[in-house]
């Protein structure tokens, strides 16, 4: 790559296919400087996983750039994105058939648009379904409304199932139901945002925020639309009024609900122990190490899965996909606004008989 200052730098890149017995193979594409060829191996045989728990026929890959996206600018940014995509595409790893990326950490709508577009113009220019090779677009290019917060929307349903539950709530000792309850939140990025918010809207309580950059605190709730609002205007969670800086290691602080939704490996066996939550939710990839998770068991801690917790994402993806080969909007997933409507409907007259 040469940079816009003329130097000239070597990019790694790496795509990993772990299952082909349903294809096309489905994963995401990160941006990170930890990336490395085992993590993302790693990486491919969770998604295998996940798609099988869901029941989407997806094969598990994922791909990963050893960058941080930070030091780059965005001319940069495309121009490593577009490479990669030709080069995944020229080997045979990227196809409606064949492999479909999506956004993953680091990586959003632009870079999808970005790898779409490329697509479409070079390996796959007499390709009618070349929009259905990246998941995640923006509407315009064949996205679906959903997509965005699909992640995060599928961290909170999955942990509220569990919470609902009286039984497994008894077992971990607390109260069945959301409302009331406080949680800690690891990653205040795509995933982490629209898990606060939905989490704040059930009526959790989001008592602190750990970020790469600084940790907030606030025992009386902090509100994710104010946080994210401050985040877009100042590009950093630092400074937040509605909070208090701490340095604090607040993975290991008290609260009902810890809402890992960073990066892999956060909790190992090293601080397992120390983990007071009493629900442990991976909406990251991994967060919890095989020895850590050991550890919270024996202390009679709930685990909720990555290959289950997380995987609102892949879920939604696979909607965009038959969107994108069907060539036929949806307008708009029916079901929760039926079930929304209905819900509201029989709230209303609940509350017009007890008054």
């Amino acid at each position: 790559l040469r940079r816009d200052n003329g130097e000239i730098v070597t990019v790694h890149g790496y795509r990993a296919q772990h299952s082909q017995h349903r294809t096309p193979c489905k994963g995401g594409m990160r941006f990170s400087d930890e990336v490395q060829e085992d993590e993302v191996k790693a990486l491919a045989k969770l998604m295998t996983y996940k798609c099988a728990v869901c029941d989407v026929p997806f094969g598990g890959a994922k791909a990963g750039i050893k960058i941080e996206p930070r030091d780059f600018s965005d001319m940069e940014l495309e121009k490593i994105t577009r490479r990669f995509t030709v080069e995944l595409a020229k080997k045979g790893f990227l196809g409606p058939g064949i492999d479909v990326p999506a956004p993953d950490m680091g990586t959003g709508e632009r870079e999808m648009s970005w790898m779409a577009d490329t697509y479409k113009n070079t390996i796959g220019v007499c390709d009618l379904n070349s929009h259905a090779c990246v998941t995640g677009k923006p509407i315009v290019m064949g996205g679906i409304h959903g997509r965005t917060s699909a992640t995060g929307r599928g961290v909170y349903h999955s942990t509220n199932i569990f919470v609902e539950d009286p039984e497994y709530m008894e077992m971990v000792g607390l109260v069945p139901g959301l409302s009331g309850k406080t949680c800690i939140l690891q990653g205040f990025g795509n995933v982490g945002l629209h898990t606060a918010r939905y989490f704040h809207r059930a009526g959790a309580k989001i008592i602190g925020v750990i970020e790469w950059d600084g940790t907030i605190y606030n025992p009386s709730g902090i509100d994710p639309k104010a946080l994210e609002d401050w985040k877009l205007e100042h590009g950093t969670i630092r400074g937040f009024p509605g909070a208090t800086a701490t340095d604090e290691d607040l993975l290991e602080g008290e609260c009902d609900i810890l809402l890992p939704c960073a990066k892999e490996k956060v909790i190992t066996e090293e601080n397992a122990h120390k983990i007071k939550a009493r629900v442990i939710a991976e909406g990251a990839n991994g967060p919890i190490t095989p020895a850590a998770d050991e550890i919270l068991i024996a202390n009679n801690q709930l685990v909720i899965p990555d290959i289950y917790c997380n995987s609102g994402g892949v879920t939604v993806s696979y909607f965009e996909w038959l969107k994108n080969l069907n060539h036929v909007s949806y307008g708009r997933l029916t079901f929760k606004y039926e079930f929304d409507s209905n819900k509201h409907l029989l709230q209303s007259v609940q509350s017009s008989l007890e008054s």
